[in-house]
């Protein structure tokens, strides 16, 4: 029979192996009695040994969990295997710190919702857990008003899978059944892929919101001019070939190349929007209102400036300001940063954009075949000079202004 002292050396073995973050086995045997086919086979074995199982986590699994937290994603292990173990490896890669919590799946049944509700927060790792916990767990963090994300491979992680709101299975290594379960499928496995997948996310919500900014800011400041000319008994600033050419040329181009916008390198900086914020939130339409009168006084200016030499004048004056000042205003909205930061290299598309507007604009301006076509007049260099100086001013205080503020 096994000694005590035996007994107590296997388990220090047992638990200093686990702390080293691998996972160990127990192998043990006995003679087989087919006669005694009925005995219970776990019961007189002879202990052979341990077996220790290294599986270290990915090279960049520890600055994934670096970034997630950054972004303000909470990030917990749960897992099957021994708590020793688990601390060792969650701390290896940053998900386990001092001050944090490990408890069994064995601890957590003696929880009532109110214990767990009290720890939620501090505990990081969950060790020797059921399907029962697992579900648990992401109940606990949903009554948090939080967005739960789940991970994994088995088909014991299928319930929390369906129940999480975001279900990630593992496309190699994972189960038909995990698969069915999740809403998103790893194809390599990789937990870094998960935070790549958020800044990705991110850059799409922000390009989707940059776009509506620019497009709404700038038909706001036509807004404003038409609204502007009619209370003071002026004549219509614009001709209805003027919007259609700004709304289908050189709004569009701007706009696609917004969209286009690689997702940038701060936006794991920030924290996790409220899902019930609008997309048009009221800061988001109070720049557009800002930013919308900022083009307009320009285009009016140009107006009064043309007016001075007739009614033609003034409109092609306004029609051009604006088309520029809108082509100008495409790169205030790449970004909420200002241009010194994000560079103009760093989006071609902008730029393309940008001089296919321009080339458009010279062209109506500038041929005089299609001075017919768009109803404009002949223009002095002084007031194309003008135009050019009048359409810069928004981007310019726009700039300024993000320069000021450290943007």
């Amino acid at each position: 029979p096994m000694l005590f002292s035996d007994k107590n050396r296997i388990l220090q073995q047992n638990a200093a192996w686990a702390r080293k973050g691998m996972r160990v086995l127990a192998l043990a045997c006995r003679p087989l009695d087919e006669r005694k086919a009925g005995e219970d086979l776990a019961e007189n074995l002879i202990f052979l040994g341990l077996a220790a199982m290294s599986d270290p986590p990915r090279p960049q699994s520890r600055r994934a969990v670096a970034e997630a937290k950054k972004a303000g994603i909470r990030t917990v292990m749960i897992t099957g295997d021994h708590k020793a173990t688990a601390v060792a490896v969650a701390a290896d890669i940053g998900i386990f710190v001092s001050g944090d919590l490990a408890v069994t799946g064995a601890e957590l049944e003696q929880m009532d919702e109110q214990a767990l509700e009290r720890k939620l927060e501090q505990i990081s790792v969950y060790a020797r857990v059921s399907p029962e916990h697992k579900i648990r767990i992401v109940t606990a963090w949903q009554r948090r008003g939080q967005i739960v994300a789940m991970t994994g491979d088995g088909v014991n992680d299928a319930p929390a899978l369906k129940k999480s709101d975001i279900g990630v299975a593992m496309g190699i290594t994972g189960t038909e059944v995990s698969k069915d379960a999740a809403a998103m499928i790893l194809a390599d496995d990789n937990f870094a892929t998960i935070v790549n997948a958020v800044t990705n996310g991110r850059g799409v919500y922000e390009n989707i919101k940059n776009v509506i900014g620019f497009l709404l800011s700038g038909n706001m400041a036509g807004i404003f001019c038409v609204l502007y000319a009619s209370l003071m008994a002026l004549p219509a600033p614009f001709a209805a070939v003027h919007l259609l050419f700004i709304n289908l040329l050189t709004d569009s181009l701007p706009a696609i190349a917004i969209g286009m916008e690689p997702a940038g390198s701060d936006l794991l900086n920030r924290k996790p929007r409220d899902p019930k914020e609008p997309l048009l939130s009221g800061d988001l339409v109070k720049r557009i209102g800002l930013q919308g009168l900022l083009i307009a006084v320009p285009v009016m200016t140009a107006f009064y400036l043309g007016y001075r030499t007739g009614t033609a004048e003034a409109m092609t004056m306004a029609f051009a300001t604006l088309t520029l000042a809108r082509l100008f205003h495409g790169f205030n909205c790449r970004e909420d940063r200002s241009i010194l930061r994000m560079g103009l290299s760093g989006n071609p598309a902008s730029l393309a954009a940008f001089g296919v507007g321009v080339l458009l604009l010279l062209a109506v301006l500038l041929i005089p075949a299609l001075h017919g076509l768009f109803l404009v007049a002949d223009l002095t260099l002084a007031q194309l000079g003008m135009i050019l100086g009048l359409a810069v001013l928004p981007t310019l205080c726009i700039q300024i202004t993000r320069i000021a503020r450290g943007k």
